[in-house]
């Protein structure tokens, strides 16, 4: 029997295909209504999370934050038994995580942390990436039932906040991906082409591709022999941020990264590729 604490959006996803791959899954939620409506799927809805773990052979958590996975956690203990598995799907912070290994290891558990990058609809159909890190014997002891769930587990070694850290990253190209985005469609607006035909564009040109290239070029420091120097696109983002204004719809992501690009012409860097921006923190 696989327990699952937290049958959100996310977690209810995963519940319906571990049903249907015939597992015997007791759930929990917090609002226990969102439990129950897994009922009609064969799920056991319990109102108890100690209860609901009790005797489980792997206990699954999926919720909101470090707060609520430490406070489902210990209101689910008097139910959890020395060698119990705990595989902690939530996005968390890198020392949360580190800290719940250390914690549940002192209390004769086993945690392993195992975040994703799925929606529900990957869940369902065991598609996206799940990610790993942490105690090696534990990882290749689980991998079996995890790669079910998932397109992809990616295991990235020994140190159990890793995967926490690589969901942060992950998260954080996302969110500019979608704010550079906003700036694109913003710009459209402003020069009078249809969102629809902006969207058009990147059916074609997928700059996406490119970003191998860039982070290697970044990584490797090559920044005196530029695909597209410094000064040249920080004339393109003048030039962007005045075809904006012109339309009266300013841009809000991409003047921080001009500003940025002043700092480096101020410093000598114009003739340098544009990846130069990067060179702070790539040392």
């Amino acid at each position: 029997m696989i327990a699952w604490l937290g049958t959100g959006l996310l977690g209810s996803g995963f519940v319906h295909a571990l049903l249907e791959r015939g597992e015997t899954v007791r759930v929990w939620n917090r609002s226990i209504d969102k439990a129950r409506a897994l009922e009609a799927g064969g799920a056991t809805a319990v109102a108890d999370a100690a209860e609901a773990v009790r005797g489980a052979a792997r206990v699954h958590v999926c919720l909101s934050d470090d707060r609520a996975v430490d406070e489902v956690l210990e209101a689910a203990r008097p139910g959890l038994a020395k060698g119990q598995i705990i595989v902690d799907h939530t996005t968390t912070s890198p020392a949360g995580a580190a800290e719940r290994v250390t914690r549940w290891a002192e209390r004769g558990m086993r945690f392993q942390h195992a975040p994703v990058f799925m929606g529900p609809q990957n869940a369902r159909e065991a598609s996206g990436f799940m990610l790993a890190s942490g105690d090696k014997g534990l990882y290749d002891e689980l991998a079996p039932a995890l790669s079910k769930m998932t397109g992809r587990l990616l295991y990235f070694g020994p140190i159990p906040e890793r995967a926490a850290g690589m969901k942060l990253l992950g998260n954080l190209f996302l969110v500019s991906m979608v704010a550079g985005a906003t700036d694109v469609l913003a710009l459209g607006k402003a020069m009078g082409i249809p969102a629809g035909d902006v969207a058009g564009l990147f059916e074609s040109f997928n700059p996406g591709a490119q970003l191998p290239a860039r982070m290697k070029r970044m990584l490797d420091a090559d920044f005196a022999h530029p695909s597209w120097n410094l000064a040249m696109a920080r004339k393109d983002t003048r030039l962007m941020m005045e075809a904006a204004d012109r339309g009266g719809v300013p841009l809000k992501f991409i003047p921080a990264a001009a500003a940025e690009m002043d700092r480096y012409l101020a410093a000598g860097h114009s003739a340098d590729d544009w990846t130069v921006i990067s060179s702070a923190v790539v040392k």
